[in-house]
């Protein structure tokens, strides 16, 4: 139990390690991680190196690839793309393995030391979040020193030995324990740390760590596969080009190139000693991958043939909530992007019940009083869903700077369901006009149609002020909103000398006051937005 005890502790301290490490990194490389997403084009290559670089920063190749099912699912991220990243986001874990196959855990409790010092004691934000980096790096190590003391007592007893000597002699035996213990795991780093920690005691020797490592290539896909559970076929169709990139890779080894990467890595790193067939593993890992990457990237087109006949069924098409995903938020800097995303898409929605409201006005359209009311209900959920994955993001361990924005966005989904609510309010005046046969003068429809009009551009400026943060045009909404106030209060004089002069009738100017109420409510909200906007750029600043 000792053994078992030792082991479990150390593969906490080795989790625990690089979930530390993970989020420091994703802290120092901040905006930069979005950015890297942002670089995705239709190019192999460049897809490729999006993936090797953000695996490489949030340190587990099953965190990008869930990630990439996530975009996939919203819209965000062709298939094609999509190949490009998962066969970079193997390429990028061999490097957490590369790192831990060196013998620098002696090192650990001095790095963890000095690095939890400098976090303690530095007032620099900048400086902590490379300390929390390393400090994660070095508890990294210690889970690495736990585990190989707890399976040094294991050398004496030649059954265990012998079990692990005929997984090379059974390679699909191999493969087979690789995958379930990755499967169990849920992480193909923490496998190979297993597999690290028992080659550096001398238990394993290469020919039986190959077919494992192999295993545990196919096994990291079952994550993707579990979060593409309930996702569009597309997400789905993502999550089988991975099970399909490792599985095929795997055979082309096992079959043709296990000799060669044997002559290869025991070329670089020879000998049987316990650091040596730690290095071959580690090579082993890179090799396999990026030649993978090499050999299949050709054939990206082969894959999305064959997931179009595995992955039955047709896409749906989904109303309301399209860019947040649960997956996401294993990476807060991404999470954020596709909050704000979302939110800009409610606020388009809006936009759309708005323009629909108003017609409904002018053009006495029972359909659009039908639509608009069908697009409040989507504004209303998508409004709660937001919310509650807002709340979500911010109870993970996100910057200061993300954390100001992620309170900003819960004002500005508020201002947004708010519009959905006067544009609800504007039918339903509408649907008075209509059942009462109601009618306006000629000089109210025109002035109707002038602050409608200045609404509009209002919200809609205020929508673009907010995707692209940009500040002079923020300013312009809320000079459009001083506007609209001024507007309103001229309307309603005008309104009451038409009613004193008999050119309107007591019904019609009821509505027409609560019309342009609601319109100027809306021009508020809007002037909210803007505000928010410019809140951020001081900020910033």
């Amino acid at each position: 139990m000792e053994i078992v005890f030792g082991l479990i502790g150390g593969l906490g301290l080795f989790l625990y390690g690089m979930t530390i490490m993970s989020t420091g990194l994703q802290k120092v490389a901040g905006n930069k991680l979005k950015s890297i997403i942002s670089m995705l084009t239709s190019n192999r290559f460049m897809a490729v190196l999006v993936g090797a670089v953000t695996t490489m920063i949030v340190q587990s190749s099953s965190a990008t690839t869930v990630m990439t099912v996530g975009f996939v699912n919203a819209g965000i991220m062709t298939l094609a793309q999509a190949i490009g990243v998962i066969m970079g986001a193997n390429i990028g874990t061999t490097v957490t393995a590369q790192i831990i196959s060196f013998k620098i855990d002696p090192y650990a409790s001095i790095i963890v030391g000095i690095s939890v010092g400098v976090w303690l004691f530095s007032n620099n934000r900048r400086i902590k979040q490379i300390a929390e980096v390393f400090i994660g790096f070095g508890v990294l190590f210690l889970g690495m020193r736990f585990m190989g003391d707890a399976l040094q007592p294991l050398g004496k007893y030649e059954s265990f030995k012998n079990i692990l000597v005929s997984f090379g002699e059974h390679r699909f035996l191999g493969i087979f324990a690789g995958l379930v213990i990755t499967a169990v795991l849920q992480s193909s780093s923490a496998s190979t740390g297993v597999l690290l920690a028992l080659a550096s005691q001398g238990l394993i020797p290469i020919s039986s760590g190959l077919p494992i490592l192999f295993g545990i290539n196919i096994g990291t896909t079952i994550t993707a596969v579990f979060s593409s559970i309930g996702a569009s076929r597309t997400a789905k169709r993502a999550a089988a080009v991975h099970v399909l990139f490792n599985i095929f890779g795997t055979i082309i080894f096992v079959v043709l190139l296990q000799k060669p990467l044997y002559r290869i890595i025991t070329t670089i790193d020879p000998g049987t000693t316990a650091h040596a067939v730690s290095r071959q593993i580690a090579n082993a890992h890179a090799i396999f991958n990026i030649t993978n990457t090499i050999i299949m990237m050709p054939f990206s087109g082969t894959f999305v043939y064959l997931t179009d006949k595995l992955v039955s069924g047709k896409e749906e098409v989904v109303e309301g909530i399209k860019y947040i995903d649960d997956r996401m938020l294993g990476t807060p800097p991404i999470a954020l992007v596709n909050a704000m995303n979302e939110t800009l898409h409610m606020g388009n929605m809006a936009k759309i019940s708005l323009e629909s409201s108003i017609e409904a006005i002018f053009d006495r359209d029972q359909s659009k009083i039908d639509e608009t009311l069908r697009i409040e209900q989507i504004i209303n959920g998508m409004e709660k869903e937001i919310s509650i994955y807002l709340v979500k993001l911010s109870n993970t361990n996100i910057s200061i700077e993300n954390r100001e924005t992620v309170d900003g966005l819960f004002n500005t989904i508020n201002d947004i369901e708010r519009v959905g609510d006067h544009a609800e309010n504007l039918v339903e005046l509408a649907q008075v006009l209509i059942d009462n046969q109601l009618a306006f003068s000629d000089p109210a429809i025109d002035e109707l149609k002038c602050m409608s009009e200045l609404v509009l551009r209002s919200y809609t400026d205020a929508l673009v002020a907010l995707e692209s943060i940009d500040g002079e045009l923020a300013m312009k909404v809320l000079e459009m909103e001083r506007r609209t106030d001024y507007l309103e209060r001229t309307l309603r004089e005008n309104h009451i000398g038409r009613l004193s002069s008999g050119q309107c009738i007591p019904g019609s100017g009821i509505v027409f006051v609560d019309i342009i109420s609601n319109l100027e409510r809306i021009a508020d909200h809007s002037s909210n937005i803007a505000l928010a906007v410019i809140d951020k750029i001081k900020a910033v600043k």
